[in-house]
Formats: structure tokens, sequence, C-alpha cells
């Protein structure tokens, strides 16, 4: 079978030709449907209250269920105010018999049905990056030739890669809906493919996919401030309609049914310890939401944190880290490989460094978020302005030996690994119509509403030397196909991509790590290596982060290991979850 082929075009010819809607009429009563992730309880197929709230609230700890069509929703409530809620979201239809639909492929995707557990597996990272339930192990190959419920693949040409995922749901042969309808869920997209439109393709791929099987409307459940699928879903020609979805209340869902803290506007990397914390009945006092600033309370303990540097990381640490020069020399003299360095000098010095190694990083010592570092400088014109960039960002400037590789982010808490991950610099992907600024800025909006805001791509003077070194300028028409780097460094701050190889880390890079913080005598770090592949022993040291983005290496248990370090008292008090 060859990537291009769809399993499901042989199901729905073979369904068309020899059972086309002889199903509809035949109502099946008390319709529950396993979707890997929870069970869909279809509301109108239940004439009894109370056997439909049993469906929801009979839920594994690790699944979630939903129930849709609710023909009595103020009545089930009533009978079950503590364990059931009426999910926050809207329910869109679209109606396929006069749907008129743009029919230009994407031609930097794919998109099969999922048929590997190489595949499921990615599909779930894509999950868990998103905050979603993932499918239990196994229910994709369980579930692989069903006519009910068909899970769809977005993959990217070039890199062969799963960056988008969505399940189908055929209500006709779920239980013979005399309606004749269909349902979308669970569409994610992997919110590091620079890839445009993956979730339109998926989207317009369900809707090909029951228009062929002749169905009516096809109904997405989107929550009530995702304003960015809702304006996919106008867009496409969706609608909405008074249908409502009921969930259990547990850990997972309780954002959607307790009522909001008063609003902090903390940063990520602030909410998701301060959400652990909280979580194990560990008072917090946010004391300034600026800077991220917050105090935790436990049995008589309290610690004061600024995002993940607290109290327990000693003035020295955190200084060392502070200044690149220092901590590299103290990795250095512990034995670990850290690459060449010297300070900013006189002309000539700076040059003669330049010509013994041809390629140079300049980058300010004191700095963070990437801001005032330079990454390939290889003329004398490109060496002068990078230290005046970096002069700006701090007096002292660092200029340091190239070396090729993958950047790759250890996070080190509690001198043990907790998460690993690979950071890609920003890079585009051309459609043959936008111009090369027009990409940045599409590509920095999708960034930042995947990061909360938190990363974005400046469209500054670093940019526009990254292109003009690959051939193009900020005003070229990339050609389809074509995906170019916009910035050379990896910092999310700067449109980077994060990636997680956590389970891949090569052991002698693990223990790297762990000497390193034990050198820095830091209990939270987070490195920066340069490798050849997180699979095997080579590597430089390039920096040490005295406070390191935990909500950057989600799913990885970042907060969790945090919290366990600040008090460990409260390592049975956990309670974990993710959302439908």
């Amino acid at each position: 079978m060859s990537e291009k082929t769809d399993v499901n075009d042989y199901i729905d010819a073979h369904h068309m030709l020899e059972q086309k809607s002889s199903n509809i009429g035949e109502m099946k009563q008390n319709a529950v449907l396993d979707c890997g992730w929870g069970k869909l309880a279809f509301g109108k197929t239940f004439s009894c209250c109370e056997t439909l709230a049993q469906a929801v609230i009979c839920e594994d700890d690790a699944q979630r269920n939903v129930a849709l069509y609710l023909r009595e929703p103020h009545v089930l409530l009533s009978m079950y105010p503590q364990n059931l809620f009426l999910d926050p979201s809207h329910t869109f239809r679209l109606q396929l018999k006069n749907h008129v639909m743009d029919e230009k492929q994407h031609d930097a995707l794919y998109i099969r049905t999922l048929k590997s557990k190489q595949e499921a597996k990615q599909a779930n990272i894509i999950y868990k990056a998103r905050g979603m339930v993932p499918a239990r192990e196994g229910f994709y190959m369980e579930s692989w030739k069903s006519v009910a419920h068909s899970t769809f693949i977005a993959i990217q040409k070039d890199s062969k890669k799963v960056v988008g995922v969505v399940m189908a749901v055929d209500h006709v042969e779920v239980f013979g809906d005399p309606d004749n309808g269909s349902s979308l869920w669970a569409l994610a997209v992997d919110p590091q493919t620079p890839a445009p439109g993956v979730g339109e393709a998926l989207v317009n791929h369900v809707i090909k996919h029951f228009r062929r099987r002749g169905r009516s409307f096809l109904d997405i459940s989107v929550m009530h401030n995702n304003l960015q699928a809702i304006y996919l879903y106008k867009k496409l020609g969706f609608e909405r309609v008074q249908v409502f979805c009921l969930k259990n209340k547990n850990p997972i869902n309780e954002p959607l049914f307790i009522a909001q803290q008063p609003a902090e506007n903390l940063s990520p990397y602030a909410s998701i310890i301060i959400n652990e914390a909280r979580r194990r009945g560990i008072a917090v006092e946010v004391m300034s939401s600026d800077i991220g600033l917050f105090n935790l309370s436990f049995g008589g303990r309290s610690i004061k944190c600024l995002e993940s540097l607290s109290e327990l990381t000693t003035a020295p640490a955190m200084s060392i880290c502070d200044r690149k020069d220092v901590s590299i020399g103290i990795l250095k003299r512990a034995g670990l490989s850290v690459p060449e360095q010297m300070l900013g000098a006189t002309v000539e010095e700076n040059t003669a460094f330049l010509a013994k190694h041809k390629r140079l990083v300049v980058k300010p010592a004191s700095g963070e978020q990437g801001s005032g570092i330079s990454v390939d400088i290889s003329t004398a014109d490109e060496l002068g302005q990078a230290i005046k960039k970096a002069r700006q960002q701090c007096p002292t400037v660092l200029l340091e030996k190239l070396v090729a590789g993958d950047d790759l982010r250890i996070i080190v808490i509690d001198y043990a690994v907790v998460a690993a991950a690979v950071r890609r610099p920003a890079a585009i992907q051309g459609d043959g119509a936008q111009t090369v600024r027009q990409l940045i800025k599409r590509l920095s909006r999708r960034r930042q509403a995947a990061t909360q805001g938190e990363s974005r791509i400046p469209m500054d003077q670093e940019t526009a030397r990254c292109v003009e070194k690959v051939g193009y300028t900020m005003n070229s028409i990339l050609p389809e196909g074509v995906t170019i780097p916009v910035r050379k460094t990896a910092n999310l701050h700067t449109g980077g991509t994060i990636h997680d190889v956590t389970d891949l880390l090569h052991p002698e890079l693990n223990q790297a790590a762990v000497e390193a913080a034990q050198a820095l005598e830091i209990p939270v770090t987070g490195l920066d290596f340069i490798i050849k592949s997180v699979t095997q022993p080579d590597y430089v040291i390039i920096e040490a982060n005295e406070r390191p983005g935990l909500a950057n290496h989600e799913p990885q248990p970042t907060a969790e290991r945090f919290i366990d370090l600040l008090f460990p008292q409260t390592r049975a008090i956990k309670a974990h979850g993710r959302r439908v």
C-alpha cells in the first residue's frame, strides 16, 4: 500500500456500493462510541436520563467521556449537579449537500488514515503537546478498519512527519442516525510545524470523506474562546447550532466548571508551577505578576519563586549562570566539553579569532531569551555589526567558535534529567504566492497563538540577514514547498520550535547534564548543548540557564518535579489530567 493510499477510500467505496445509507432509520438505543481518549455518548439515543448520566460518569482515570445531542440537559444536571456540567463549547454545523469546496490540494502535505503504531505514537505526542487526552495504547490498531470512526493524519511530504490528526465519526454507522449526520473530533496540529493550513486541510479531508458517504451534515464542537478555530470553521461555511456537550467534573475538566481566579496575568512559566502547586493544596501568593514572582507555602514551609528560580538556587549559582563566560569556564574545569571562547577585545584580536575559526557566534556575556545573539558570523563586517548589537545588551561581549549541530535543551531538576528537547530556528515554507515577509508574519502569529504569546519572530535586521544569507530578500516570493530558516538561533522567544526527545537521549548526554548541574551547584537548570545527534554521545555545552521555562517541555513532568523538589512531602498529592 503506497503512502498516499487512503485505507478508508476502499472502505468507503465498498460501503457506498453495498450499504449506502442502509442503516438510516434503524436507530440503536443507548449508543456509546469508544474514541480512545474516552467515550462519546449520543444523547438522542437515550430515553432515560439516568442511563445517559451513568454512561458519562463511568469513565477511566486516563480518559474523558462526552455526551452530545442532549434531549434534556436541565434534567441531567439536576440529577447529578456534583458530577456533571455543561461544557462551555459551541457546536458548529456544515450542511454537506450543497457545500462547495475549494478543491486545491495542499502540496506540502498528504492526508490518509492512521495505520501504524509509530504514527499512533506521533499522533499522541501532538495531543499531549496541545494539552489534550491521548488515545489509549493500542486503540488505533484495534479500530483501524472501523467504518464507524476514522482517524486521519496529515503528513509533511519533505520530512514524512505527522503534523496533524483528526477523528471523523459516522453517526449512521454508530447508531443508524435518522438525521444522516456525522461529526469531527479531536482535531490537533503540531504547534511546531512550519507548514501553513494543516488544520484546514484536515477539516476539508473529513468533509470530503463524509460527502463520499452521502452524509447530510458535519458537526464540530469547539471551546467558546478558541477564536482561531471558530474563525476557521466559519470561513469553511460552518454555522452555529444549539447543541450542547455534557462532561464530568474531574481534575482535568476543572478549569471548565470552576469560576476563574482573579486575573493574575502570569506567564506560562509561572502558571505551570502555580497550577501544580494548587493541585497539591499548596498555598499560592502572587507577589508580582509582571515578573512572575510568587510565594508557595505548605506545612510551615514557605519558598519564594521567580518562575522556576527559587530560593533553593543560591545567589552565587545564579550569578555564575548569568555570566556565560564564567559558567563555561567552570564546566571546562569540570572536564566537560565546551566551545572555545574569547572576550571581545580589539578589532585586530577579534578578527584574528574569526580567521582562526572561520564561523563564530557573538553574544552578550549576560542576557537571556536570545537577545543580542548573532550566529554564523563569517566576515569582518558581520563581526563588527554583531559586536555592536551584543553590546546593546551587555558591555561585555563573547566571541565563540560556531559548532555545527542540533540545539538541545536539557532540564535538570534535583540533579536528575527531567526533560530534553531539540530546538530548531524559525523556518518558513513557501506557497508560491506570498512574500517572505508575509510568510514570516503569518508563522509568527501562529507561534504566538501556540505559546500564549511567548514566541514570535522579530522583523528586524537579524531576520533580514538570515533571509539574505540563503539567497532571498524579505520581498521575495518564496517558491511553493521551499523551506528556509529566518533566524539562526533556536530560542523559543524568537520563533524557535521545540521537539521533545527525552526518551531518545543518549546516556552520555544525560550524564554530562547531571555533571554540569553538579559543577555549577544549581538544583534547577536548563543546559544548552550542541550535538550531532540525540542518540550519539558527542556534545558541547554552550550555556546554563538558572531560570529555564518549564512550560516549554510539556508533557514531560517538569512542574511536578519542581514542586517535588520544593515540597517533597506533597509527592503523593498529585492530580494529573488533560482535556479533550
